[in-house]
């Protein structure tokens, strides 16, 4: 019997939204072994999107906040990776209304907006840095994860099944 659910697993590139923290890891200080470790981590799911098996999404917020980078060199290293997405979310009012939804829950209003517009792409990981929105985000849209756990966990353990 062959196991459908599992051949489309296999064949569809998993969609992953990004939040602007990840795309500026390889610009941190990487002395620190778990800043160095998402750092290797994005490199990973480049990778991984190099060889189709995920797909990224970007939206109108990290092309925003990318925008406000005071370095030039960032700003145009990470406006490159962003342009590797297969989809592009924009902005409109379910999203606002959902990220105001999500504020409620603690988190930021930028944090709020990625979020609301991971879900709307329906990516199936929102992948962050930032421990505070993955501890504080409540929702079943997503599976919201550190670019690390996301390699090891999701990639690697998914791999030995």
């Amino acid at each position: 019997m062959v196991d459908v659910e599992g051949m489309e697993k296999q064949l569809s590139p998993l969609c992953l939204y990004l939040d602007t923290s990840v795309y500026n890891r390889p610009f941190d200080n990487l002395s620190q072994p778990r800043i160095w470790l998402e750092a290797l981590a994005f490199a990973a799911i480049l990778q991984m999107r190099e060889a189709g098996s995920v797909k990224l999404v970007n939206s109108d917020v990290p092309e925003y906040e990318n925008s406000r980078n005071p370095f030039l060199h960032r700003k145009t290293w990470v406006s490159s990776y962003l342009s590797l997405a297969v989809a592009h979310q924009e902005l409109d009012d379910s999203i606002h209304m959902r990220a105001q939804s999500l504020e409620k829950q603690g988190l930021g209003s930028v944090d709020a907006l990625h979020l609301a517009c991971a879900e709307k792409a329906t990516a199936r990981y929102f992948i962050t840095c930032d421990d505070r929105i993955i501890k504080r985000y409540r929702g079943e849209a997503l599976k919201v994860i550190n670019p690390v756990d996301f390699v090891i966990n999701e990639v690697i353990d998914d791999d030995r099944d």
